[in-house]
């Protein structure tokens, strides 16, 4: 059993950055950043493989968003730059220690662990 700890949430004006972690209790292999915003149906927003060199994004989030992770650490990270009020989210970090094929994946049936959330609020 692996325990997932989101961190970093906040309030940003648009435009603004934060950064999000996500502290696992141990090895993982790929790993994932999701989002639901109230009303919505939850989305993948990034996803890692297990050694950190292959990253998948949504296109929502491409060119501002950037997955990272510190396998050392079993730490994930989420770079978030030039927030948009749409990015207003519950985000989750989630994993799994299942081999991964493919490497990464932006949907939720690939993990079986997941973190409680951590809320992200970006004013216009």
């Amino acid at each position: 059993q692996v325990q997932v700890v989101e961190s970093g949430g906040g309030s940003v004006q648009a435009g603004g950055s934060l950064r999000l972690s996500c502290a696992a209790s141990g090895y993982t292999s790929c790993m994932g950043w999701f989002r639901q915003a109230p009303g919505k149906e939850r989305e993948g927003v990034a996803s890692i493989d297990a050694g950190g060199s292959i990253t998948v994004y949504a296109d929502s989030v491409k060119g501002r968003f950037t997955i990272s992770r510190d396998t050392g650490k079993n730490t994930l990270y989420l770079q978030m730059n030039s927030l948009k009020p749409e990015d207003t989210a519950m985000y989750y970090c989630a994993a799994t220690r299942r081999w991964c094929i493919p490497p990464t994946s932006l949907s939720s049936y690939s993990y079986n662990y997941w973190g409680q959330g951590t809320q992200v609020t970006v004013s216009s």
